[in-house]
This record gives C-alpha cells, structure tokens and sequence, in this order.
C-alpha cells in the first residue's frame, strides 16, 4: 500500500495542518510532515526493479463495478521520478514560503497539501475515471493559491488558468467515456483501465482528420497541451505565473506542467499509435516553434518574473520535440527534461521571489549593481543561470542534448531550427543577467533608506538542495536516466502493440520479460 500512503498521506497532513490549535507552529509542522512525505517516496527504491517495464507495486480493487471503474494505482519508470520530484519540491516550497505567505498561512499550507495529493495521484492513476479525478482536482487548490494569496490582477490570471485547462479536459472526459464503450464494444465488460485501453484496435485513417483515432487523439492531445502549455494555448501561463505567490509559480512551473507532458507519455502516444505518427510532424512543429517564440518574447520583457514564465514555453517546446521523435534519445531527454525544468525554473523563481520581498518590484531597469551588494545571491542566481540554458556539467546540458540528438535522428529540420532556442535562450538569461547584476545600479539598489541584505540561513538551506540536484543530474545522468530506461525503450519498441503489464511482487526480471512476450 506503498503508492496509497504516497498518495493520501498529504491529504491527512491537510487535516492535521486545518485543525492544528497553535497558529505561530503551522509552518513548522507542515514543513516536517512534508519531509516526512519525501522519505516515505525514497522508500520506492527499495521496491523498485528498475530493468522491468512493467507497472510495479501496483494496488488494484473494483470501485464502481458497474462501469468498470477501479482504484488502480502503479508505477514504473515513467512515473517514478515525477512522483520524488513532487515531493522534493514541496518541503522547499514551505521553506521558501515562510516569509512571503503572511496571511491565512493555515490555508495555504491545506491548499498546498491537497495539490500535492492530486499531482501524485494523476502520475500514478491507472484508470482513466481516477486519473481524471485527480487531473481536475488539482484546479481548485491552485485556483484558491492564485486567487486568494496572488498578485493585484490574480482574479483574472486565475479565472482564466481555470477556464483555459478546464475546457481542454471537458474533451478528455468525453473521449475517456467512449473509450470505455469501446472496451465494452471489444470484452463485453464496460472497463476505464488504462490496461485495457490500451488492448483496443482503434480504426484510423491516413489523411482525413475524421478518423475516429484522430478525433480521440486530439480530444487527449488538447487537454494535455493546454497544460504543458504549448504554443499557441500559452496565454494563461504568463499571466498565472505573474500574478502567483513565488510557492505558487514554483509549483506550477516544477510540477504541475509536467502533468501534460506526462498525459502525453502515458496516454496520447501508446494509446493512439498511428494518429500520433501521423500528426508527429504538426506537434514538432508546435514545439519548435514554442521553442523560438518564447525565447523571443522573454528576450523584451521588462518583468524578470514574465521573463522566466516565457521562458517555460520554450523549454516545454524542447520536451514535446523529444516526445514525438519517438527514438529513445528523445523520449529519455523529454523525461529528463521535464525534471530539469523542475528544478531550474522552480529555483529561479524562487530566487525571483527572495529579491522581491525585499524590493517588492520585478522591473529589471529598476536593478543594477546587485552584484556588489548581495554577492551570495549573485552566486546562486548565476549557477541557476548556467543550469537554464543548458551549459554543460550542469542537469539542462544533459536533456537538451538528448531531445536534440533525439530529434535530429527524426526529423534534422527540426533539430536545425530549434538549437537556435539554445543560442536564444543564452541571449535573454545572461543578457538579464547583466543587466540586474552587472548594470549601473538602480534606484532599488541605491536606496539607502531601504538597504538590501544578503541571503538568510533559511534562504540559502532552500537553495543548497536544488544546486545540488543541478550538478547531481549534470555529471551524473545515468542515477537516473537508468530507472527509466526499460520504460522508456519498451514504449520506443512496442509503441504500436503497447501492452503494459503488471508486475507482480518477487517476479524476475525474467519472467516479466516472458509476460511481455
């Protein structure tokens, strides 16, 4: 019951937090249960066989019989690392927000409980009814995180996130339903496991957009491109990230958008086997030119936050390129991607956030000179820095070097055009760089009635963790990439005939590969 307690625990730690008497103790109570909740997903290891590729401590009972609806939870080398990094980031989101929530900090920490249980079980849900609980489950808390501790317009920004992702999924559910009479059409049993989705011989047609796996491809491909975002279904993003409080952009951006990559990886491409090839060059496409469009938007913004923010579209665009080169170099640097950017833009905005608590102002013309004045801050902003765009040694070199590799083995056209993003994003990441550190000082930093302090005990113990995972994954990608290697090779081979299996505790290795076979 491993995944369960990963899963439902936070939604007790809310609990706890909601009744909790001593309002001056909250923080420290939920930073500990959070640590807790990290430890028990280190656990997974223990368990984990990481040369399988089938779903692994899987929990599995009837819930709504009639529809064929259960409570099915499983995990392999796809979902593992989204799941620890869900829970790495939340103990250094309550850390970071100890200072900047200042008003009603029981309820953000509830709201913040409750998203985490959400984002775990959409990366572990293996019925389509549980996977779209949990995918809409996580608009609410992040509507409230937006919409209570937000910015001047976040009203809007949040009305507008909650509309964008809900119409996208309005499809989805449709899509699910008829797929579970398809099930029933196939077995005579109605079924929303994912399993037996996947057995199902869906008829399409080359060249004509009515085919029926096209339509359900893109009912899926919509909702989850929504959430990426991708390019042109970015506007929300920009706007959610500006308006957020610095623990909402860095959830957001660190977990929550991964939540469409990872729909494409476990849903869209092995369900939809030939609609995906098919319309494979319309979503190179789509990431290629998210790539160069949002690095240039974010080379002209003047907030440094919006600069980040569309700074995600670009590098999102990089994780859609490598899904649909669909060869393992791309599928394996699109996973690896997705935790990179986890990292990177979660920490940057992080930083953002520690900067603007103390000037309370994001405009880079109003910086200069920071540098000299806050030259541990300096030092951190910069290896963040290296970390975006993608210098070698550091965790983005590796999955951008993959995707691009992966791409260019697919389609070189592609791979051509988007390495300029890499040229682009160096441009607008040392160009604010610059800017804000290395420029003539600015009115924020010549006040001397409000002088700028240096990085806290606190502040540098938020920072020290995300640094380390920068090298970590940086100079020592085979940690990770080999959990999700057997995954990730056995989607590439057996992307048209996907048969997940289940692996059953105390199997071998080799006989799952049999059970495969």
């Amino acid at each position: 019951m491993i995944l369960s307690s990963i899963v439902f625990l936070p939604l007790l730690f809310a609990l706890i937090v909601a009744v909790w008497p001593k309002s001056n103790t909250i923080r420290h109570l939920a930073l500990g249960l959070s640590v807790i909740e990290f430890l028990l997903s280190l656990a997974l290891f223990q368990q984990f066989d990481p040369n399988s590729a089938g779903l692994q401590m899987v929990e599995k009972f009837m819930w709504i019989e009639r529809f064929g609806i259960q409570y099915f939870m499983g995990i392999d080398g796809i979902s593992l690392w989204l799941v620890l990094l869900t829970t790495f980031l939340t103990p250094i989101i309550i850390l970071a927000s100890w200072t900047s929530i200042s008003e009603r900090v029981k309820g953000f920490h509830v709201a913040l409980f409750v998203l985490q249980t959400a984002m775990l079980g959409t990366f572990l849900a293996m019925d389509a009814i549980f996977f779209y609980v949990f995918w809409e489950l996580s608009l609410v808390p992040m509507y409230f995180m937006v919409g209570i501790w937000g910015g001047s317009r976040r009203i809007y920004a949040t009305v507008k996130f909650f509309i964008y992702t809900m119409a996208g999924s309005v499809l989805m559910l449709v899509a699910i339903i008829y797929m579970m009479y398809l099930t029933q059409e196939a077995t005579g049993q109605m079924s929303a496991s994912l399993l037996d989705f996947y057995k199902l011989q869906i008829p399409f047609v080359g060249g004509t957009f009515f085919s029926l796996q096209t339509l359900l491809f893109f009912a899926f491909a919509l909702a989850f491109a929504i959430k990426v975002p991708v390019f042109p279904l970015h506007t929300w993003l920009p706007d959610a990230h500006v308006e957020a409080p610095t623990p909402g952009s860095v959830i957001l951006a660190g977990v929550m958008l991964k939540m469409g990559t990872y729909g494409f990886m476990r849903w869209v491409i092995p369900l939809f086997p030939e609609a995906s090839e098919y319309w494979a060059w319309l979503f190179m496409l789509i990431g290629t030119v998210g790539i160069i469009y949002g690095a240039l938007v974010a080379m002209v913004q003047p907030d440094v936050k919006k600069l980040v923010a569309y700074s995600s579209v670009s590098h999102m665009g990089y994780i859609l390129l490598g899904l649909f080169a669909f060869n393992a170099y791309g599928m394996a640097g699109g996973l690896y991607q997705m935790l990179n950017h986890g990292i990177s833009t979660g920490a940057l905005f992080i930083l953002i956030g520690m900067i603007y608590e103390r000037t309370h102002s994001r405009e880079i013309s109003k910086y200069g000179g920071l540098a000299g004045v806050l030259p541990i801050f300096t030092i951190f902003f910069f290896i963040i820095t290296l970390s975006s765009i993608a210098v070698p040694l550091t965790n983005g070199f590796v999955g951008e070097f993959l995707i691009l590799l992966g791409t260019f083995k697919a389609e070189p056209v592609f791979a051509y055009f988007a390495i300029s993003g890499v040229v682009l994003g160096a441009v607008y990441m040392l160009w604010m760089f610059k800017r804000v550190f290395f420029g003539e000082q600015g009115e924020l930093v010549k006040d001397e009635h409000h002088p700028l302090h240096d990085l806290s005990a606190r502040e540098i113990a938020v920072l020290v963790p995300m640094v380390i995972m920068v090298f970590w994954m940086g100079l020592f990608p085979n940690h990770f990439l080999n959990y999700s290697k057997a995954s990730i090779d056995y989607l590439v081979n057996n992307r048209s005939n996907y048969n997940l299996t289940i692996v059953e505790p105390g199997a071998t290795t080799v006989q799952q590969a049999q059970g495969d076979n």
